[in-house]
């Protein structure tokens, strides 16, 4: 695979005159536009960039599953500071049998495994580091649970992938940035050269200071040619140029979608300047409008990826519970649904199992779809009518392209014919791999979509028609508190300089507290913090059991469930932001709601 400059050399040199250009020219991946090129002609290049055979073996996976399992397993914590005891690595009856049947049944095609988080702790014995499963006692340090998922996965025809974080807070090289590239590329090489096929290589751009003080600068084009040399076949996703992430870690694919894309990759140098000038990031929701495309210098096919996690956080945590099968069907529908592959989260506890409140859940989410979605009530042979043999009833349509042509549609619309009449009933912008499209349950002689506006020629699929039956909604527990516990009646939270000051009626037993961020994690949401808490207002305690960091919060802006591991007796508690998600100090802490928390 060529580096970026080759790629967008040769998709010059097929463009060679935009006036002139053949109607059948395709352009792979990426493509850069000759500045005197016109609007219409930006639109018809844009029209012509396909994926590569890898991304579209992707874009057709529709399901995949991350696993989150390390030392955060054992702590109770999201990201871990490096400084664990690899002992407490210790799963009782780790199974990756377990793990790839359940997935394999619920109908997941590929599996991604954290085999290295921030912490730096590696699920292999690497020669790297001692912070690895080899300097632990479980299975007296002969363990690998990498070789035992691959194994898994031959076994049960899945598909493997791999994601090494690329922040380490246990390396002592980290913020020397050539010795520490030179760790991550062996890890790399490792992790690469010796577990067979690996399908996916996900890394993300988490990145933070090592202990000289100095921010580490990752040698982004290095890391992805030793992908490319080891694992030619593989996608490389988020920090690469194959998949790119939908923005969110709510589960949310965008309503308009496009596969095509002048956002530049930030694995590319020049990205972020390129990016600037344009206006947009990763969470822009215009990524691929006309008005993008009339100022971009290139385009790129590159696909999102919808991840989120079946529990609230992304490690196994006890006191958690997995999404109702509505939410979970809700997501399937807003990711699957708006042109997206889905990345479903399912931690494995601290026995190395799937936990069974998970596994069933995933029954129940794998038995939806298989259901729903596996016999149309009706299908066109050829273009988008569908013409039924007698009156049925309806509530769906899934519409695709063959994007190996390219995703040309920017606006369709659903019409449904019943009584000798035509009307809409639902409208949309664009398709792409699959698009499906919900409305009230409605009875029809045929159903038809029409294209009202597009980037040349659309190239449908064959249009299909059902009557979808969602799971009944469960009231949301998004706090998770875990049971025995209440709120505290008459708390009130107030601003006080840096902290958030929680203010209670009398003494009270507290065992822990709830901080609930804003949605859009505004500057101020907390990451780093200090709780305190006083009976008298005079004499401050931190209570035990806290670790003081709210790991990821930025990107999955949900309530944190803090339990003290003693309960306190409390008139009054501060949280002191000592760092914001954007890694500010010193502003005004932001929140939505804090809930005291006392144990029955």
């Amino acid at each position: 695979m060529p580096g970026r400059a080759a790629m967008f050399a040769a998709g010059a040199m097929l463009l060679c005159g935009c006036g002139a250009m053949r109607n059948d020219r395709y352009y792979e991946k990426s493509v850069e536009i000759p500045s005197d090129a016109t609007a219409e002609e930006r639109v018809d290049i844009a029209s012509r960039v396909v994926p590569t055979p890898q991304q579209l073996a992707w874009q057709e996976l529709g399901l995949t599953a991350f696993l989150h399992f390390g030392v955060n397993t054992f702590t109770d914590r999201e990201w871990g500071d490096g400084t664990e005891n690899p002992d407490v690595f210790a799963p009782t009856a780790l199974d990756a049998e377990q793990w790839v049947s359940t997935l394999k049944k619920a109908g997941f095609k590929l599996v991604i495994l954290t085999a290295k988080h921030h912490d730096g702790f590696c699920l292999w014995p690497t020669a790297t580091t001692g912070h690895s499963v080899a300097s632990s006692g479980w299975l007296d340090g002969k363990g690998d649970v990498v070789a035992a998922l691959r194994a898994a996965c031959d076994k049960y025809d899945m598909k493997l992938g791999l994601y090494l974080s690329p922040w380490d807070r246990n390396a002592p090289c980290y913020g020397d940035s050539e010795a520490y590239n030179d760790m991550f590329v062996a890890q790399l090489r490792e992790l690469l050269g010796k577990y067979g096929k690996i399908d996916e290589v996900w890394f993300d751009g988490a990145c933070g200071e090592g202990p000289n003080g100095k921010r580490q600068e990752y040698d982004w084009e290095r890391f992805r040619r030793v992908m490319e040399e080891l694992q030619p076949e593989a996608v490389l996703a988020i920090t690469g140029d194959d998949v790119r992430w939908v923005g969110n870690e709510s589960g949310l694919g965008r309503t308009t979608e496009w596969s095509v894309t002048p956002l530049v990759p930030s694995i590319f140098p020049d990205s972020e300047a390129a990016n600037a000038r344009l206006g947009i990031n990763a969470m822009s929701a215009d990524l691929g409008s006309r008005e993008l495309l009339a100022k971009a210098e290139s385009f790129h096919w590159w696909p999102s990826e919808v991840d989120v996690s079946i529990r609230p956080g992304w490690f196994y945590h006890p006191d958690e519970k997995p999404k109702s099968l509505r939410e979970l069907a809700e997501i399937y529908l807003q990711s699957v649904g708006r042109n997206s592959t889905l990345l479903l989260n399912i931690p494995p506890d601290r026995r190395g199992l799937i936990a069974t409140a998970d596994s069933l859940r995933l029954m129940e989410l794998g038995e939806w779809i298989d259901t729903n979605f596996s016999n149309p009530a009706g299908r066109s042979e050829t273009g988008t009518i569908i013409a039924f043999p007698e009156p049925t009833e309806i509530n769906c349509v899934v519409a695709g392209e063959d994007i190996s042509k390219g995703q040309r549609v920017e606006d369709f619309m659903i019409e449904v014919l019943n009584s000798g009449k035509w009307r809409m009933i639902a409208d949309g912008t664009t398709i792409g791999h699959k698009r499906i499209v919900m409305f009230n349950p409605i009875t029809v002689d045929a159903v038809r979509l029409t294209v009202t506006s597009s980037r040349g020629e659309p190239n449908m699929k064959p249009l299909e028609a059902y009557l979808v039956e969602m799971p009944a909604a469960e009231q949301a527990d998004s706090t998770n508190v875990p049971a025995g516990y209440r709120a505290v009646d008459g708390a009130t939270a107030s601003l006080h300089g840096d902290a958030i000051q929680i203010s209670l009626p009398e003494v009270t037993k507290v065992s822990g507290f709830i901080y609930t961020p804003h949605a859009d994690a505004r500057p101020g949401t907390l990451y780093r913090y200090k709780c305190e808490t006083s009976a008298d207002w005079g004499t401050w305690t931190v209570p035990s059991g806290i670790t003081g960091e709210f790991g990821n919060i930025m990107h999955n802006p949900t309530p944190r469930t803090v339990i003290f591991s003693t309960p306190v007796d409390a008139r009054v508690m501060k949280l002191y932001l000592k760092e914001d998600t954007r890694g500010a100090s010193g502003v005004s802490p932001s929140w939505a709601d804090i809930t005291v928390l006392t144990q029955e």
